[in-house]
């Protein structure tokens, strides 16, 4: 498919408009699919889903059916779910655990590391002409396995995956590490599923630090649906974060995040007061957490989205969010929710239901943020509407590079208040994947032109 347009066609950063196209065309769609899907690091499972020999997840990178999987030598692997001879998926459940996978169409056979193990009569109508090595599942360009979490991509020219997350490997981790300040650590615990008709980067933008769409939940925070759950209790965090500094940052390859510092000296918040044991669990682990890290206990995670379609949860309900496209107007949203691993048995129940409550198809926030992905993607058909751009000159001048919050240095594109500058960074981004630039131009070389004009 021919593609002309320019980044200066759908995205002007300079004014902070957008053009609506971008949510609702199929050749738009189409392209990405082709630049920035088959190029981008993309979140594939978490290690804690396939913990023994054979075991096996089916997940996707774009609109591909890829196998996340641990080969019986225990190396993990990621490859397209799909026969090399006539295309049919190898693998038709969500997880499991085997030593083969077999096509169901003509019986081709692969062991859990991909290669060919079996061909029906391969002797009479194959061999001499067909090299077993040649036809092995395909498998991703690099992946890369970051405290757990599983990450990919197809390009063999792609940079390695630290390098792509830069600065915002601070915020991440954050999420991943454990409650107590230890490296790593979580495990998966459930993933919700379900497809609604919206574009995938209404959602992904969504997790950028969006604080001004907070009306959209004002019934949630009026009913009280924190850990705690107590009448008397508002707020869906139990004000955790009430007294700190939070902060909106961008990062150059288009990663957005809001996060937050607590002033000196504060304490710890219950938010789990129905169930002293639990509220006393997590009170120990916030004392750990501060004799492990020092000052830098004090910086905590709110949300964030590693571009283009992995967003998280930082604290509660802590989790991560794969933006699946189906097309230009609907996506398959994966939520995928985290623990501490070695967390005792009852706290890990109490926070399932917790999540439960909170996010995915059924969860109060989810359904708030539902409607107005959902309406604004459809808002965006109208031959009229798609004359407009969106506006997104929110703060514009707001940000400054690397200051010192609190005593604290954060780097990134930072803003002390709601802004939306990590969406316009991230749609900028869009666009030079959308006009094929190369690496080190996705990686921020040539930036400061950007920095300069938001700081003015």
């Amino acid at each position: 498919m021919s593609f002309t347009s320019r980044a200066a066609d759908y995205v002007d950063w300079k004014r902070g408009q957008i053009s609506r196209e971008i949510y609702v065309s199929e050749e738009v769609y189409r392209q990405e699919l082709e630049t920035l899907f088959t190029r981008a690091w993309l979140f594939v499972g978490h290690e804690s889903q396939i913990p023994n020999p054979g075991d096996f997840f089916t997940s996707r990178m774009g609109e591909e059916s890829v196998i996340l999987v641990r080969d019986k030598a225990g190396e993990i692997h990621v490859f397209l779910n799909s026969c090399r001879h006539r295309g049919m998926k190898v693998c038709r459940y969500e997880s499991g655990n085997t030593s083969l996978f077999t096509c169901p169409y003509h019986s081709w056979t692969y062991t859990t590391d991909g290669r060919i193990r079996g061909i029906p009569l391969y002797k009479a109508l194959y061999e001499g002409n067909l090299d077993r090595d040649d036809w092995s599942l395909i498998e991703v360009a690099k992946l890369h396995n970051y405290k757990g979490t599983i990450w990919a991509t197809w390009d063999p020219q792609a940079p390695d995956f630290l390098t792509y997350l830069g600065d915002a490997k601070l915020h991440l981790d954050q999420a991943l590490d454990c409650r107590d300040g230890r490296p790593g650590g979580s495990e998966v615990i459930g993933v919700h599923k379900w497809i609604f008709p919206a574009n995938w980067k209404f959602a992904a933008e969504n997790f950028l630090g969006d604080t001004y769409h907070n009306p959209s939940h004002r019934s949630v925070d009026m009913i009280g649906i924190g850990p705690s759950a107590l009448q008397g209790v508002k707020g869906r965090r139990d004000n955790e974060m009430e007294e700190a500094q939070h902060i909106w940052c961008s990062f150059p390859a288009g990663h957005g995040v809001h996060s937050a510092i607590q002033p000196e000296g504060y304490e710890f918040v219950d938010t789990f007061k129905n169930d002293p044991e639990i509220g006393q669990y997590f009170r120990h682990c916030h004392e750990e957490r501060k004799r492990r890290l020092g000052e830098n206990a004090r910086f905590l995670p709110f949300v964030g989205t590693l571009f283009p379609n992995t967003s998280y949860h930082g604290r509660q309900p802590r989790s991560l969010c794969s933006w699946h496209p189906h097309s230009a107007n609907e996506t398959e949203g994966w939520r995928f929710f985290l623990v501490d691993a070695d967390a005792p048995t009852k706290v890990k129940d109490f926070l399932r239901e917790y999540y439960m409550r909170y996010s995915g198809p059924a969860g109060m926030t989810e359904q708030d943020d539902l409607e107005n992905w959902l309406y604004a993607t459809r808002a965006s058909t109208g031959t009229i509407a798609r004359r407009h751009n969106f506006n997104y000159a929110q703060s514009m001048g707001a940000s400054s590079l690397n200051p010192v919050v609190n005593g604290i240095e954060v780097k990134g594109d930072v803003s002390l208040q709601v802004t939306e500058h990590m969406a316009v960074g991230f749609y900028r981004r869009w666009a030079q994947y959308l006009d094929r630039e190369p690496w080190d131009v996705l990686l921020g070389a040539g930036d400061e032109r950007f920095h300069a004009q938001a700081a003015e």
